[in-house]
């Protein structure tokens, strides 16, 4: 099934752009999928199993590394 993520990555440290720049190269780094990138989140489309086992991947990392809060909304897209 097709569907389309709007995620916003909001790292509560100073260091706030080193980590949301990571997160987006490994998004932009998976085969399959639309990454857009605007200002205030980030839009990917693509097969829901591929999103949500990358999503179940790499939030863990940023946590790991960075107390942060994600804002990630989900549509059912055509497929």
């Amino acid at each position: 099934m097709i569907i389309s993520i709007d995620i916003s990555l909001y790292p509560l440290n100073e260091d706030y752009i080193a980590p949301i720049k990571g997160f987006i190269a490994a998004l932009k780094s998976t085969e399959g999928l639309i990454v857009t990138t605007n200002k205030m989140s980030t839009q990917i489309r693509g097969e829901s199993d591929v999103i949500f086992d990358l999503l179940k991947s790499e939030v863990p990392k940023v946590f790991e590394e960075n107390r942060a809060a994600f804002v990630i909304k989900a549509i059912k897209g055509s497929d």
